[in-house]
């Protein structure tokens, strides 16, 4: 039999090497497993065969039905290592399922299941493993498990609710701008050569179309690659401490859309609290698990701000109102909440009534962006066509 060389983590986290002779690398890995240690990777003559890593970006959609179905289990008294099994097995998505083969084996070689889903933190983030670690401590696991799936079904639609309000004014306008480029780069021209051979006398909008039309027809290139590089600029300069900041502030004071993603941030802020308070995770992990899920990094500073005040012993509402962040009306039913020992229950509420405005908001914005949307192309399109007709109108009013 062949001999293997591998290499795994211990109970304690400790990382471990050593030889087995054993049929194949799977044997080896079973043989460990029974030794609580988790194998790594694994090495055959001088061959090493590496264990595929585990994570990848999963779909939201697909963790809340997870996180449903296993507080369904859980509670039904279904083992925790079966119950991963189960669901391991039933999952398509690959980079999931892995990942759930993974967690179950750590389980079961004794690690508990918030250790070993913070292994995989693109798909069981920190506000996850901090509520399972909870419930793990408190004993309500499946109570836990549902208050998440709760929590990423009310995100989930809150995010579906932000793309829905940002693609179709995007899509739109986009539609508009290829289709007034196609018309100047190659329908303005032929007219040009009419006009030209006619030798009429062109009005100065007829004049202004066709020199817009020359200027794309000979510098279409460098539109383009001036599109690219400030794009490419601006994801360079939001990627930096201070440009994030700027753009993202920038975004906040924005008319109309300003107010749609202050509203946003206060719904995801005071539901993703309330979830972690009553789910029995301290206040400072909590707040600092909010800042890294708040979505805009002047929000974040704000919270974290917030964060160290509340460290030094002062209270949530005083600094989260010095921020100016917030609406002053969240701020004084966050305090009513904190004065009452009700935080989590108050967040909810506050969470639940934005949650609302944003779909009010949300409704009323198309509304809105509807007829200028309609008007920005009758006017864009339609100027091009009346200035194009212009000089016929002329021609023929001179030939009668």
């Amino acid at each position: 039999m062949p001999t293997f060389e591998w290499k795994g983590r211990g109970r304690n986290g400790q990382d471990q090497t050593g030889m087995l002779v054993a049929d194949s690398k799977e044997a080896v890995i079973a043989m460990m497993r029974r030794q609580q240690v988790v194998v790594t990777a694994v090495k055959e003559k001088g061959k090493e065969i590496a264990l595929p890593k585990f994570g990848g970006k999963v779909p939201p959609q697909l963790i809340a039905i997870f996180t449903r179905q296993f507080s369904v289990m859980i509670d039904a008294g279904l083992p925790l290592v079966q119950c991963l099994e189960i669901l391991g097995s039933q999952q398509e998505h690959k980079n999931f399922k892995r990942s759930l083969i993974q967690i179950r084996q750590d389980v079961e070689a004794g690690s508990s299941l918030a250790d070993a889903m913070r292994k995989h933190p693109k798909t069981f983030n920190d506000l996850y493993t901090n509520m399972v670690a909870a419930g793990e401590a408190g004993g309500i696991l499946d109570t836990i498990l549902q208050r998440l799936a709760a929590y990423i079904e009310k995100a989930v639609k809150l995010n579906s609710q932000v793309k829905s309000a940002m693609i179709y004014p995007v899509a739109v306008i986009s539609i508009a701008v290829i289709v007034v480029a196609v018309i100047l780069w190659k329908v303005i021209p032929v007219f040009a050569s009419l006009f030209a051979g006619l030798g009429a006398e062109l009005p100065t909008p007829t004049l202004i179309v066709i020199a817009l039309s020359n200027f794309i027809g000979d510098w279409w290139w460098a539109i383009g690659l001036g599109g690219i590089i400030t794009t490419f600029s601006l994801r360079r300069y939001h990627d930096t401490y201070k440009g994030k900041r700027v753009l993202d502030g920038l975004l906040l004071k924005a008319p109309v859309f300003g107010l749609l993603l202050r509203k946003i941030a206060v719904a995801r802020f005071c539901r993703t609290l309330s979830t972690l308070t009553s789910s029995g995770v301290p206040i400072l992990d909590g707040l600092q698990i909010t800042a890294k899920t708040a979505g805009n990094s002047v929000v974040e500073d704000a919270i974290m701000s917030t964060r160290k005040s509340v460290e030094e012993g002062k209270t949530i509402s005083e600094p989260l109102g010095d921020t100016e962040v917030f609406p002053s009306m969240v701020i004084q039913m966050i305090a009513v909440g904190e004065q009452t020992g009700a935080l989590d229950t108050m967040l909810s509420k506050i969470a639940d009534f934005y949650e609302d405005e944003v779909d009010l908001a949300v409704a009323g914005l198309m509304k809105l962006l509807e007829p200028i949307l309609i008007a920005f192309l009758g006017v864009a399109i339609g100027g091009i066509v009346i200035a194009m007709y212009m000089p016929m109108f002329s021609l023929i009013g001179q030939m009668g």
